[in-house]
C-alpha cells in the first residue's frame, strides 16, 4: 500500500468532528497535533490497567516501569539515539531546557560565550539568556538573512570564538518554516570547542532526525507536536548528560537518565508518546515501501519509523507547495518564509503570511468563524518576529500536516480570498 490519506485520517478520531454543519479543518498543527485512536487507547490503558508509581513489588507498579523503560526505547528509535538511556522525559521542551539549562550551566565561567539564533523560539533563548545573566556569559546573536529566511552560516564563523562554549538553534523556525543545516552547524561549533543544543519541536514532526548523524550535542522535541500527548523529551549525548550534575531530590537515582526525570513522570504520556512512535513505524511498514530501502542501515520499528518520516516529508512537501501557490494568487499576501517551488526541501509545511492594512488576528479570527483553525501572533518567536519588522502586527500561520489534505487547503484558500475581497484588499 503507498500513502493513503483516507487510511490515515481513519486513524484520528479527532478529524471527523462537525460543529453544527461545519467539519473541523485542523491548520493549528505547529502549535499541537492532534493524536491518533492508537495514543488515546494506550494513554487510557496505562491509567486503568497500570496506574502506580515506580520500582514497587506489585503488578501495576512493575508494569509502569515498562511503560517507562518503553518509551525511552520508543523516542530512542524516532530520534536514533545510541540507547534509551540518553532520552529524559519532561513536562515539556521548555521546562527541560529551563532544567537542564541549569546543569550545564555550572561546566561555564563568567566571560565565556554562548550563541543564540535570532531564528528561535522563545524557549530556546530565554533560558539561556537568564543563565547569561546569572553567570556573568557573554550573548553573541546569529542574524538570519531576512531575504531567503535562512541563516548564512560564514556569519556563524564571524561569531564562533575560543571562549564560545554552546551553540543553539531550531532545528526547524515555528514561524517561517525554515529547515536549518543543524549538522553542519554542530561541526562548526565543535570545530570551536563549543556544544550545540537544537529545539527540534518543529523539525521532529516533518523530518526524519537522526542525532549520531546530525552530530549534535542536545536535541529537545514536544510528543504533542508529532501526534502523541503533552510530554516533552530531551536527548542528550550520553558522555555529556554522565559528566553533568543534575538538579534533583536527594533519594533520587544516580544514574541517568532517571536523574533528569525530576519527581513521578507522566506516565500515561510516556504510554502515549510510544503510541505515537509506534503509528509513525505503522505508517513505515504499511505504506512507505519505497523509502525503507534508503533506510535499510536501521533495523526494527527504527526502520519503518524513518521510513514514514521520509513518506511523510515527501507528501507534506508536495501540500505545502500547493498552499504556497494559491496563497501568492491572493492579493496582498506576503509570505514569510521560502517560496521557491525548487527550496521545498528546505522548509516544513508551517506557513506564515501578512497582508499590508489587514490585521493578522482579525484573518485567524474570520477563519475560525468558519471552523478553520489558525494561529495568529508571533508564536513566542520574538527575535524572529523582530527581525521580520513583524512583532506587533504578527502574521498568520497555516501548519497543514500529513493528514490535511489538498481540499482542505483549497477549502482554506477560498476562505482568505473571501476574507480579503471584504477588507477591500487590492
Amino acid at each position: 500500500m503507498t500513502f493513503d490519506l483516507e487510511t490515515i485520517r481513519a486513524q484520528f478520531p479527532s478529524l471527523s468532528i462537525i460543529d453544527g454543519e461545519s467539519p473541523r479543518i485542523y491548520f493549528d498543527n505547529p502549535g499541537g497535533t492532534q493524536v491518533s485512536q492508537m495514543v488515546v487507547d494506550r494513554m487510557s490503558d496505562c491509567l486503568i490497567q497500570s496506574n502506580a508509581n515506580i520500582q514497587g513489588y506489585f503488578r501495576t507498579s512493575q508494569m509502569v516501569d515498562g511503560i517507562i523503560e518503553g518509551a525511552h526505547e520508543a523516542m530512542a528509535d524516532l530520534l536514533n539515539a545510541q540507547s534509551g538511556d540518553e532520552i529524559v522525559f519532561g513536562q515539556n521542551m521548555t521546562t527541560l531546557t529551563l532544567h537542564i539549562s541549569r546543569s550545564i550551566g555550572r561546566c561555564f565561567k563568567p566571560g565565556d560565550e554562548i550563541i543564540l539564533s535570532c531564528m528561535d523560539h522563545d524557549a530556546n533563548v530565554a533560558p539561556w539568556l537568564l543563565l547569561a545573566r546569572d553567570l556573568g556569559l557573554e550573548v553573541r546573536w546569529m542574524p538570519f538573512n531576512t531575504e531567503t529566511f535562512e541563516f548564512d552560516l560564514d556569519k556563524l564563523d564571524a561569531l564562533l570564538t575560543d571562549r564560545t562554549k554552546l551553540v543553539c538553534v531550531a532545528g526547524a523556525s515555528n514561524l517561517t518554516g525554515t529547515i536549518n543545516d543543524i549538522k553542519a552547524i554542530s561541526a562548526r561549533a565543535h570545530d570551536a570547542g563549543a556544544w550545540t543544543y537544537i529545539d527540534a519541536v518543529q523539525s521532529v514532526p516533518h523530518v526524519s532526525t537522526d542525532v549520531q548523524d546530525l552530530g549534535c550535542d542536545f536535541l529537545v522535541c514536544s510528543a504533542y507536536k508529532f501526534f502523541g500527548p503533552h510530554q516533552g523529551m530531551l536527548w542528550g549525548r550520553r558522555e555529556l548528560l554522565e559528566m553533568l550534575e543534575p538538579y534533583k531530590v536527594r533519594p533520587a537515582s544516580e544514574k541517568i537518565p532517571a536523574c533528569f526525570e525530576t519527581g513521578t513522570q507522566n506516565h500515561e504520556g510516556m504510554a502515549g508518546t510510544t503510541a505515537a512512535v509506534d503509528y509513525f513505524a505503522w505508517i513505515g511498514e504499511s505504506m512507505a515501501a519505497r523509502y525503507q530501502e534508503q533506510n535499510s542501515h536501521f533495523e526494527g520499528r527504527r526502520k519503518y519509523v524513518h521510513a514514514a518520516m521520509d513518506c511523510l516529508f515527501a507528501y507534506e512537501r508536495d501540500i505545502a507547495a500547493h498552499l504556497i501557490n494559491g496563497l501568492q494568487q491572493l492579493p496582498g499576501v506576503r509570505i514569510q518564509g521560502i517560496t521557491a517551488a525548487d527550496a521545498m526541501d528546505r522548509r516544513v509545511p508551517t506557513v506564515s503570511f501578512t497582508v499590508d492594512g489587514v490585521a493578522s488576528d482579525s484573518i485567524a479570527r474570520a477563519l475560525a468563524a468558519q471552523n478553520i483553525f489558525v494561529w495568529s501572533g508571533h508564536y513566542y518567536a520574538i527575535e524572529v518576529a523582530k527581525s521580520l519588522g513583524i512583532y506587533d502586527s504578527g502574521a498568520v500561520r497555516i501548519g497543514p500536516v500529513h493528514y490535511n489534505s489538498v481540499a482542505e487547503i483549497d477549502q482554506l484558500l477560498n476562505a482568505l480570498d473571501s476574507i480579503l475581497r471584504r477588507a477591500n484588499v487590492a
